[in-house]
């Protein structure tokens, strides 16, 4: 439970209070109730059932009634600790069961040691399964952190400097902890959940604000200040469609952190479809104008594949050479491709993690492009940033829309520019939900698309037939389709299959020679097919907002309307009648990810964490704490600002507590 000292414990916060500051009659006793508490005696026990069935009833009654206190997997302290006759207090919740209401394994305390007025707010902590597997409960913590607080007559020190806490009308650290655990009310409850939210988002962006600041500091970038010929050879004569004004507003930015002086170090956030891998290459075009090389870097081979295809036809013949490495590149070939970058002859690099290897030498790297950003590690590509005297500009792309509170905390050490326009002619894809009992009208409608020169992508959420879970599979639906569409081509892709199969099999669909693809999420990121009109979801219940939109990202690339069918059981949660709602109700990228952050949460901050340092967020919750994060960011920006040396006296606080975190943390520049 990561409880090593009473630090440890007092950081331990509970998850939820529930007020026992009152007594109810059982008369009063209602089905729906979350928790109540009883005082009266225990008249009798009583044993039903057998071996693993077997359990044991205390009849409790409070004079207005009787109620029944019910254990299962019988333990034999339980009649030697509760005697009959004495007066305990029994809190649980209670359920209606065979004419009476019962409490399952209730808290029971003695009523003459416990009174109302002590009692208050009830602290309930999380208790991991193997912990719990070991007899740890929470009331077993409750009582700890209770002894801890009654025993602990020092104040616990303050980590925020005085400045903030009254600029803030915040609650001490010592009254706010003590509150979390033993809040004297729900008022009292929420200022401290409010002071310790602020510590903590405050000091993660301080973090990245002073990671930033330390990295302008020490890293320069190389000036690009010239708009050269080919950029403004491209932008007149080899443009295949005017720039959306959302294009044009991120390349003047990129342009300006170029010019600056200073390294750029932007991510570039736009939806599936929105026109980024164009905004790529112009960015690119203003590098080789100032006689530098560019790279970009996909994460796999039919991506970085395609990238270079559509590069060549955008450039048509403009003299710029443009050159693939990946895995795949071999022999004459790649020593060619070596000797070119080298030589500085190769004006733009496209390829996988192949690029990153030691023996891959540019003359001047001036721009770097990282494609799928989540999908390297931090280390990666600082191994890019190294293949210049002077670090290259970097650019970092997504088609992950993130939500703004998450990215101020996991990107915080970018700019960030947003592309929020789809180029001209994309027709929205219409999103519909159908059960799985209407297979025959879904393969009407496969059947219908097909015949219009269309291509279908089928996804399943397995590979193969589960015991443990009752889902469509890959495999079956392969052979489902393959007797119903026997004059069809209809291909396969999986994670289990060998790198060079997957891709021969994707390329093929590319190609148009299938005419359905069955699939697993392996094609969440890198073909681009416009001709495929319909994606069809299986068990669409089992993905969350952002995958299920990065799926239907994979159509509605071309003219034609494009259709994304999403295929559920009949019986749904209403949570996830909510997502599936969502999804054919809304094609905006950024919509659907705010929605996936209040529905999943943010997820393990620790993996996409891009800074120097990460904190463990305890009491936060990036999904619902927003404007406190926006506060904590204001907040850290002004320390940043009035003491960059760190020596001004009122922030000293800020500094070494920034400094204790941060040794507690991973050393995030080693992740790869």
């Amino acid at each position: 439970m990561g409880i090593h000292t009473l630090e440890d414990l007092a950081n331990y916060f509970p998850f939820k209070h529930i007020d026992r500051s009152r007594i109810y009659y059982s008369h009063e006793l209602t089905g729906d109730m979350p928790f109540v508490q009883l005082k009266g005696r225990i008249l009798s026990f009583d044993e039903e059932g057998k071996g693993r069935k077997r359990r044991l009833i205390a009849h409790f009654s409070d004079d207005h009634g009787i109620v029944d206190l019910v254990w299962f997997n019988v333990q034999n302290w339980i009649q030697d600790t509760y005697k009959l006759g004495k007066e305990y207090i029994v809190f649980g919740k209670p359920n209606f069961y065979n004419g009476r209401f019962q409490i399952s394994h209730p808290d029971i305390d003695d009523a003459s040691a416990l009174t109302l007025s002590t009692m208050g707010m009830q602290p309930f902590y999380s208790i991991p399964v193997k912990a719990a597997k070991r007899g740890v409960t929470s009331r077993m913590i409750e009582r700890l952190t209770n002894t801890l607080f009654r025993q602990l007559s020092d104040r616990v020190p303050e980590t925020l400097p005085e400045v903030i806490v009254r600029k803030q009308l915040l609650m001490s650290r010592d009254e706010a902890i003590r509150n979390m655990h033993y809040p004297a009310n729900a008022e009292a409850l929420s200022r401290a959940s409010y002071r310790l939210k602020l510590e903590e988002l405050f000091y993660i962006q301080l973090s990245i604000l002073k990671f930033t600041a330390d990295r302008q500091k020490a890293v320069h970038g190389i000036p690009c200040p010239r708009v050269g010929t080919m950029f403004m050879d491209f932008y007149h004569n080899q443009l295949p469609f005017t720039l959306t004004g959302a294009q044009q507003r991120v390349i003047k930015e990129m342009h300006a952190d170029m010019k600056s002086g200073r390294q750029m170090n932007r991510l570039l956030q736009g939806d599936v479809g929105s026109g980024k891998t164009l905004v790529a290459l112009l960015v690119m075009l203003l590098a080789i104008d100032n006689g530098l090389q560019a790279c970009i870097m996909a994460p796999t081979e039919i991506l970085a594949e395609q990238h270079l295809e559509t590069f060549r036809n955008f450039l048509g013949d403009m003299p710029l050479r443009v050159e693939l490495l990946t895995g795949m590149v071999k022999g004459k070939r790649r020593q060619t491709v070596l000797d070119g970058l080298a030589s500085g002859e190769v004006n733009i690099l496209v390829g996988t993690h192949a690029v990153i290897e030691d023996n891959v030498v540019f003359r001047n790297l001036g721009l770097v492009v990282i494609d799928e950003q989540h999908r390297f590690g931090v280390a990666q590509r600082a191994r890019l940033w190294r293949k210049n005297v002077v670090p290259p500009h970097v650019l970092v792309m997504t088609a992950t829309p993130i939500p703004r509170t998450l990215a101020m905390t996991l990107y915080g050490d970018l700019d960030v520019s947003i592309i929020n326009e789809l180029p001209p002619g994309r027709k929205p894809i219409t999103t519909v939900h159908q059960y799985e009992n209407r297979a025959v009208t879904l393969y009407q409608g496969i059947r219908q698309q097909i015949s219009l020169g269309r291509q279908v992508y089928v996804v399943y959420p397995l590979i193969k037939e589960s015991e443990k879970m009752d889902l469509q599979n890959l495999e079956d639906g392969y052979d489902m389709l393959c007797k119903t569409f026997p004059d069809l081509k209809i291909s396969k892709v999986h994670g289990k299959m060998k790198a060079a199969e997957k891709d021969a099999e994707m390329q093929r669909f590319a190609n148009g020679e299938t005419n359905i693809l069955v699939a697993t999420t392996v094609i969440e990121v890198g073909v681009n097919v416009p001709n495929a009109s319909v994606m069809v979801i299986q068990n669409a219940e089992r993905f969350g907002l952002a995958q299920l939109h990065q799926l239907r990202g994979r159509v509605g690339r071309g003219a034609e309307q494009s259709y994304c069918i999403l295929v559920t059981k009949f019986e749904l949660s209403a949570e996830t009648k909510k997502r599936i709602q969502i999804m054919t109700e809304t094609n905006d990228g950024f919509e659907i990810a705010e929605a996936d952050l209040k529905f999943r949460g943010p997820g393990d901050l620790e993996g996409t964490q891009q800074s120097g340092t990460a904190f463990e967020l305890r009491v936060a919750n990036l999904a619902r704490d927003g404007q406190i994060v926006q506060q904590a960011r204001d907040l850290a920006r002004e320390v940043v600002e009035n003491d960059p040396e760190h020596v001004v006296p009122q922030y000293s606080l800020c500094w070494s507590r920034l400094e204790q975190l941060g040794k507690d943390q991973q050393d995030w520049s080693s992740i790869s």
